[in-house]
Order: C-alpha cells, then sequence, then structure tokens
C-alpha cells in the first residue's frame, strides 16, 4: 500500500518532466495530478482518524437506538400495565355499583319494614287510646247523666233500678 502512495509520488515527476513552461497546453492535467496526490497524502495521514470517529459515531449511534429501544419495550409494557389496571378498575367500579344498588334495594326494604311496624305501632297505640277514651267519655256520661238525676230529684229510684241503669250505660 505504501508502495502504491510512493509511485503516485513520483508521477507528477515523470509527467511533468518533458514539458515545460513553453508547451503552450493547459496546465489542467498537471493541477488534477497535483490535487490527486495531496488527496492521497491526506487520506494517508486522516484516514485511520476518520475511520475510528465514523466507528465511534456508528457505535454511538447503535448505542442510542439500543437504549431508545429498550426505552420503547419498558413504556409499552408500563402501557400495558397501566390499561390491565384501567380494566381491572372498570370491573371494580361495575362490582360496586351492581353491590351499591343492592344495598340500595335491601336499604329500602328496611325502611319500608320498619315503616310498616312503626305504622302498625302507631295504629295499636291509636286503638288503644280510642278505647281508653271511649272508657272515659262513657264514666264521664254516667256521672253526668247520675248528677243530672240526683240533682234535680224528680225521678226517684230504688237501688235496685239505679243498679240496673248503671249496668245497661256501662255495657
Amino acid at each position: 500500500m505504501k508502495i502504491n502512495y510512493f509511485l503516485l509520488l513520483l508521477t507528477p515527476i515523470a509527467l511533468l518532466a518533458s514539458g515545460g513552461e513553453g508547451s503552450g497546453g493547459t496546465d489542467i492535467f498537471p493541477r488534477t495530478v497535483n490535487f490527486l496526490i495531496f488527496v492521497s497524502i491526506m487520506y494517508y495521514y486522516v484516514a485511520n482518524d476518520l475511520k475510528a470517529w465514523y466507528v465511534g459515531r456508528k457505535n454511538e449511534i447503535a448505542t442510542k437506538l439500543d437504549s431508545i429501544q429498550v426505552k420503547l419495550k419498558e413504556s409499552n409494557s408500563k402501557k400495558e400495565i397501566a390499561l390491565a389496571k384501567v380494566e381491572e378498575a372498570k370491573v371494580n367500579a361495575k362490582n360496586l355499583i351492581e353491590t351499591a344498588k343492592k344495598e340500595a334495594v335491601l336499604l329500602t326494604e328496611k325502611i319500608a319494614q320498619e315503616a310498616d311496624a312503626e305504622l302498625s305501632n302507631l295504629e295499636k297505640a291509636f286503638q288503644d287510646r280510642m278505647a281508653i277514651e271511649q272508657r272515659r267519655m262513657q264514666r264521664e256520661i254516667i256521672s253526668n247523666v247520675l248528677d243530672e238525676m240526683f240533682k234535680e230529684g224528680s225521678i226517684t229510684l230504688g237501688d235496685d233500678e239505679m243498679v240496673k241503669i248503671v249496668n245497661k250505660k256501662v255495657a
């Protein structure tokens, strides 16, 4: 490889040995050869560094790409976990709603039963109160009738007749 470079360096000498300034041609060919020699020399000194930089850059990009792919896989797995949790939460919410509806039905039934029991207690208390009031009114009426009878003195009854009258009123 170094021999090729050396021969490349000697080529302009061989090409320009026969010509001079008075040849009257253009100097494009010698300039092209000089440029190629310059590029070859630069390649000789810089090629390894450029290759190393290129390989390093390529490895750096590959590493970044790998880390991005790992992060993508992690985020996809986290997304799947989150979606599973969302579905689980939806199922739990449905179960809670069903449970709440059942509890509401049970509570309404319980309240209805308690209200019915309270109504029956109130009705019984009302019936008892009515019976007490009827007895009180009967006593009052008997008392009023007897008071009138004794106040006026117009009716004279015997003890037997009074007992019969009182028994009739009480019954």
